[in-house]
């Protein structure tokens, strides 16, 4: 077997003129592309072709048997390879099994489909009717049960439960007041000196509605306010919070440790509210979390944690989300953002009650400082029933 090299300009009838002298089963091997001309824009390219091509004592029978016998040794590996998936065969197993018998994490668990008709027997007439739309609205089904059998009597005739109130909201208002905790309006006294620590994962708009919250303290309530960032690693974190400080014309930090943090914040002993902005951090990134920790923690004695969270969250990973952050950080409220970019939000029930922790605003929107409401029974049930807020 000989290698042959055609060369021209051409590289379509090089290889027209290689399989005309020996066949149309030549093997093309490789081509090289070279630029000739002293000129550069009268430069023309010139293409080298290389083929493989039979010795006089080789014909093209020959390779065909070589190939024949390649096809052999992949049959052997094909044998070869069904014995070893023979011998590991009883150890996939193995953990297979082992598998099915393991609990998955709470967050990649897959719930049993519902049967509504047996799950819900107890209720009847505009109980059951007020369910379907909680569960329509993403609400967990056990959180549904337990709030509408807050606002139910018991129907004689029927044996089971129904609304006493021929309302929706007036039922889910009174579960709600009775199932979650409000932090209420933002009412802070001069003097007072609160530092506030806004944390949460990366894209849920904590620095924007972080100065929502200073426009209120300082344009209402006429309070003195400061606002540290330690938001040091997104692109123009600084520069938006530092432009956002300018226009309420508001004192404005940027740090990056714990020993910083502790003397920014002893220089500012008298102003009445200090607003800090952390980086967002993925709830899985244990490292990360324990780094923003350490350099909260100077001032964890007397500073309020508000943890941040998207409306347009699964249910399961907001609830993993509240329990990771709290394992680093007391958590004091949950600040809820971004409800007008979803139609299904259920998570604002599901996850004050199951977290236990108090909720305090909702964000609306992206203009500041308007985009804001405080949150109470009233504003939540109007958005679980879709109605104006």
């Amino acid at each position: 077997m000989e290698i042959v090299k055609y060369e021209g300009y051409n590289l379509d009838e090089l290889i027209l003129q290689a399989k005309k002298e020996y066949g149309k089963d030549v093997k093309i091997i490789s081509y090289e592309v070279q630029e000739s001309g002293a000129i550069p824009f009268l430069k023309k390219k010139k293409y080298a072709l290389f083929v493989q091509v039979p010795t006089p004592d080789e014909g093209f029978f020959d390779i065909l048997a070589k190939e024949e016998k390649n096809e052999e040794i992949d049959k052997f590996l094909e044998k070869i390879e069904k014995m070893i998936d023979k011998k590991i065969e009883p150890l996939k197993q193995a953990l297979l099994n082992k598998a099915d018998t393991t609990e998955l994490p709470s967050h990649t668990a897959v719930a049993a489909p519902l049967d509504f008709a047996q799950e819900f027997k107890e209720f009847t007439g505009d109980a059951l009717d007020l369910i379907k739309l909680l569960l329509k609205k993403d609400v967990d089904p056990k959180i549904a049960k337990m709030l509408v059998k807050e606002s139910c009597g018991f129907d004689i005739d029927a044996n089971k439960f129904d609304l006493n109130t021929s309302f929706f909201k007036e039922a889910l208002v009174n579960a709600i007041e009775k199932k979650i905790k409000f932090k209420g309006p933002l009412k802070i006294q001069k003097g007072s000196f609160k530092v506030i620590a806004f944390v949460g994962p990366t894209g849920v708009g904590k620095t924007t509605n972080l100065f929502k919250i200073a426009s209120e303290l300082v344009i209402n309530q006429k309070l003195k306010i400061a606002v540290i960032s330690i938001d040091t690693f997104k692109v123009g974190a600084i520069q938006q919070a530092r432009s956002f400080s300018n226009i309420l014309n508001i004192p404005f930090y940027a740090i990056t440790d714990s020993k910083n943090l502790k003397k920014t914040l002893q220089n500012l002993n008298g102003f009445d509210v200090v607003l800090i902005d952390t980086v967002g951090r993925s709830h899985y990134d244990y490292w990360r979390l324990g780094e923003m920790k350490e350099i909260l923690g100077s001032g964890s004695d007397f500073m309020e944690i508000s943890l941040v969270i998207s409306c347009n969250y699964k249910n399961s990973e907001a609830l993993e989300i509240v329990n990771r952050y709290r394992t680093f950080f007391p958590i004091n409220d949950i600040f809820f953002t971004k409800i007008d970019e979803t139609y299904k939000p259920g998570i604002l029930l599901n996850l004050p009650i199951k977290s236990n922790i108090p909720v305090s605003f909702i964000s609306t929107g992206q203009k500041v400082p308007e985009d804001i409401r405080v949150l109470n029974a009233e504003r939540i049930a109007n958005y679980i029933l879709g109605e104006n807020v």
